[in-house]
This record gives structure tokens, sequence and C-alpha cells, in this order.
């Protein structure tokens, strides 16, 4: 069973949504059949490529910083019922066209699950600039990439055309929100589900192939 989940690195209910799915998985028998793959995604294809301080963004987005101040605390307690720790006080947000080649960089070398998951704590948890490649390279080789190549490879275009691919598949699907969790090419899963729902749909699934 192939499950590709679009979805972008700086989007907290990504995050969630990945820690949702992966408890359903564990409950769920055939998971050591599940492929898992993440597709990019961009909530902001237009932010800018210097880093700003995310609660800046939420309060142009939500309509001033008393209610960015009040999303941060919400997400905050719901990623905490999760086991995530959120510091969205502490966040940068960026353009995420790179960190996203770069996971198409790690996926050559079998760890862009290990490299997204790194990305996402990151970002929440650490305040990282995830548009600044020697950010990047740093993170990149904490789950065993070459810090050299990745340098190279994010100095050069490489990437660009999967990324682009990857956002044009999700036109096609009629994604607009992540995260997004399709199964076998056809079920689509929108949203952070709870992980009964998750296990339901992996089920049914797993029903429907016999």
């Amino acid at each position: 069973m192939l499950v590709e989940i679009w979805s972008d690195v700086v989007c907290p209910w990504c995050y969630i949504g990945k820690r949702r799915f992966e408890a359903a998985l564990e409950r769920f028998q055939g998971r050591d059949d599940v492929e898992v793959v993440f597709r990019a995604f961009q909530l902001d294809p237009w932010a800018p490529m210097v880093a700003t301080p995310v609660i800046d963004a939420y309060a142009r987005k939500f309509g001033g910083p008393d209610r960015a101040v009040a999303i941060i605390g919400q997400l905050t307690d719901l990623a905490a019922e999760e086991g995530l720790e959120f510091r969205l006080d502490e966040a940068q947000r960026v353009n995420t066209i790179d960190a996203h080649r770069l996971v198409e960089l790690a996926r050559v070398h079998g760890c862009a699950n290990e490299l997204y998951e790194r990305l996402f704590q990151a970002y929440f948890t650490e305040g990282r600039d995830l548009g600044d490649h020697a950010t990047l390279a740093a993170l990149a080789a904490e789950v065993g990439l070459d810090p050299d190549e990745v340098t190279a490879y994010l100095a050069s275009d490489a990437g660009f055309a999967d990324v682009r691919n990857d956002l044009a598949r999700a036109e096609a699907l009629d994604i607009h929100a992540v995260p997004t969790f399709v199964i076998d090419g056809a079920w689509p899963v929108p949203g952070a589900q709870d992980p009964d729902t998750f296990l339901k749909v992996l089920e049914r699934r797993a029903s429907a192939s016999e």
C-alpha cells in the first residue's frame, strides 16, 4: 500500500497529522506493507526567501497580533496532545522551496522521511531558518547526508522539476489544502484526522485490495 502525503514543512496541521497517522499505522496489522512518501506542497509559494517571525505572518493573515497569539496557543495545546513541542513564538517563516528540493535529494539516498521529521522539529521546536542553505546542510547531515553534497545541490537547479511535479499532481488531484493523504493514488484523506479515522481507512483499503 502506498500512502503519499502532500505536506509543507511549515504547516502545523501537517506535523500534527503526521503524528496521528503514525499512531494509526502502529495499530494497523498490515503496517509492514505500507510505504509512506512525502510530496511537496507550499502553503505560501510567494513567501520571501528571507526568514521573518512567524507570529508576524500570522498577525497579517489572521487579523492582528492578539488573534495570532490566540491561534498559536491553540495550536501549541493541540500539538502537545500528540507529544509535540511547538514554539511558534520563535518559529521563522520562510519560503520552503529549498527545503522541498532537499527532501528530493534525501529520497535518492533513502532518508527522505527521516529528513522530513527533522525539518518539522527544526521549524516548530527549534526556531531554525529552513531557507538558509547552511542550516539545511547541517540538518541533512544529521540524517546521514553529505553536507558538501547538499551545499552543491542547493546551489544548483536540481530538484526544482521534482517539486514542480508534486505541485502539478496536487493540482490534478484537486488538493488545495494540506495535509492530504492519498492512498494508492486513488483514496484521498484530507486533513489531520484522528488515529481511529486513519486506521479505518487503512483497513478499508486493505480489504478492498484482497
